[in-house]
């Protein structure tokens, strides 16, 4: 109960991640490939795409009708916490309306934001009253398990149900009690997901332009050059409102830092190293420059106003960042009038687009009356095949992710999408390029997976960074300034680690 205190008081260190699958959600967001959610402290600044407003998909009961649901839990009464976006919401409900049908459970299903996630769970913490099922990311597995909240899963889902899933996510949902990786699994994936970038077609074409070839992403150069072309007065009133890209920082940082050989920690995650590295410091600025130098995303002020996402769907926007579970959204017309397509991140020094690939996983409560039931229901969610078939599109029309089921994914989902049946962008192999690495592609964990907890990057999100976006300051000054505290953040976070006994 100690132990629980404690972490209630330290809730930075229990925010699920997400890139989300969401998610991650990051991860969302989806992030084992981990993206923890970390939220800045302006609206402009929080823009998460595991919260975005997506398509208003609905999904007719018939869809679910080749799940079966083997067992009868009449007497338990489960309740689900998650983030989602609306038509992630819709499929959901669907497959816990064929469980409720099918075992004779209640179950009560309670969706919030990603961005309120954190603050909701801390909630039922505090409270002592967890729900059945919940979130929980990579990254902050260990931190859940050494507090008494997690239910390991072992005994409740067999280990051949989890052998044809992608070794990535299972791993990063065990844990030893010392280290990631081993041991116990407390998590089934509700994804594998990634941020790839997606370009709307119809801008291109409007302005003439060839489409991005996935198989040579664009260089840094060759990047800004197209952005240049695709910044435009479209109304001719002296006012730019068609932009090349639009990055929320969170989210799209990532994949320049990284592409330039750059990162935020040294080998053994304790120190921050990102002074005086000239590596961190050139994308950092460069991704900066974009906005404040050569005016091809919205400014600061013009992304408070209106979203870059918003500004995506409405049309003004040439590249975006498309998770895997964003697709559904994309691909309906009410939402996203436009043709659109898949490429790669624009690469640095090293030559490889790079990009946060995602989890998060569904949890069973600890201290749940009804370990059966919820470890059944979250096997429909994230390894049941026909669950998937529903999840991936392949019978509703509207994808949300990548299947956890790898012998899936690389054979049917991907001939469904090349048939037409699951509706998709062009260039689907770019996602996959990420999710297995390729000699130009890599999706990757950011560092903060790897750390007890993700505070010291929040102290890099809510450090002012938003001068460097305006021109006020340069990367480097930001840095040099940002750095303590992002040192004493990590410091705290080891210090947390070695309390826990690790």
């Amino acid at each position: 109960m100690k132990k629980k205190l404690v972490s209630v008081l330290l809730a930075s260190a229990l925010i699920a991640s997400t890139l989300a699958g969401c998610g991650n959600s990051g991860g969302d967001a989806s992030t084992g490939d981990s993206a923890p959610v970390a939220d800045s402290g302006t609206e402009a600044e929080a823009e998460d795409p595991n919260e975005k407003v997506g398509a208003q998909i609905t999904v007719d009961q018939s869809a679910t009708d080749s799940v079966t649901v083997e067992g009868e839990y009449s007497d338990a009464d489960i309740t689900v916490f998650i983030y989602a976006q609306d038509h992630e919401k819709a499929v959901y409900q669907s497959l816990i309306d064929k469980f409720m049908e099918s075992t004779g459970a209640k179950v009560t299903f309670e969706v919030t934001t990603a961005d309120e996630y954190g603050q909701k769970i801390l909630a039922y913490k505090a409270a002592g009253d967890m729900p059945d099922i919940f979130y929980v990311g990579p990254d902050t597995v260990a931190a859940n398990v050494d507090d008494g909240y997690v239910l390991p899963l072992d005994d409740y889902v067999p280990e051949a149900t989890i052998n044809d899933l992608w070794p990535a996510i299972t791993d990063a949902y065990r844990y030893d009690g010392k280290q990631a990786g081993a041991g116990p699994i407390y998590c089934l994936p509700k994804d594998l997901s990634t941020f790839a970038f997606a370009y709307n077609k119809t801008l291109f074409d409007e302005a003439g332009l060839e489409y991005p070839d996935p198989a040579n992403p664009y260089t840094w150069e060759e990047f800004l050059e197209v952005c240049g072309k695709l910044t435009i007065d479209k109304d001719g009133d002296g006012e730019i409102d068609q932009w090349g890209c639009a990055n929320a920082l969170q989210w799209a940082l990532d994949a320049f830092i990284y592409t330039n050989g750059g990162h935020f920690l040294n080998e053994d995650y304790t120190q921050v190293v990102i002074d005086g590295q000239k590596e961190f410091i050139d994308a950092f600025q460069y991704f900066a420059d974009l906005t404040c130098k050569y005016g091809v995303t919205p400014t600061v002020e013009q992304d408070t106003a209106l979203g870059g996402y918003q500004r995506w769907l409405d049309g003004q926007i040439g590249f975006y960042a498309c998770g895997t579970w964003d697709v559904g959204a994309f691909m309906d017309k009410n939402t996203f009038p436009y043709e659109w397509g898949l490429c790669g991140w624009p690469t640095g020094s090293t030559g490889v687009s790079m990009t946060r690939n995602g989890s998060v996983g569904f949890a069973v409560s600890a201290d749940t009356k009804y370990p059966e039931a919820a470890a059944a229901l979250i096997t429909l969610f994230s390894t049941d095949l026909e669950g998937q078939r529903v999840l991936s599109g392949e019978t509703t029309g509207a994808s949300l992710q990548i299947p956890n089921i790898m012998s899936y994914a690389k054979g049917d989902f991907k001939d469904r999408i090349a048939d037409g049946t699951i509706p998709y962008g062009d260039n689907v192999e770019v996602i996959f390029n990420y999710i297995e690495g390729t000699d130009k592609y890599e999706g990757l964990f950011v560092e903060p997976t790897y750390t007890y907890n993700g505070d010291w990057w929040q102290e890099f999100l809510s450090g002012g960074y938003e001068y460097v976006l305006t021109g006020e300051k340069t990367a480097a000054e930001y840095c040099a300034e940002v750095q303590p505290a992002m040192q004493a953040a990590l410091d705290n976070a080891n210090e947390l680690k070695a309390a826990a006994g690790q």
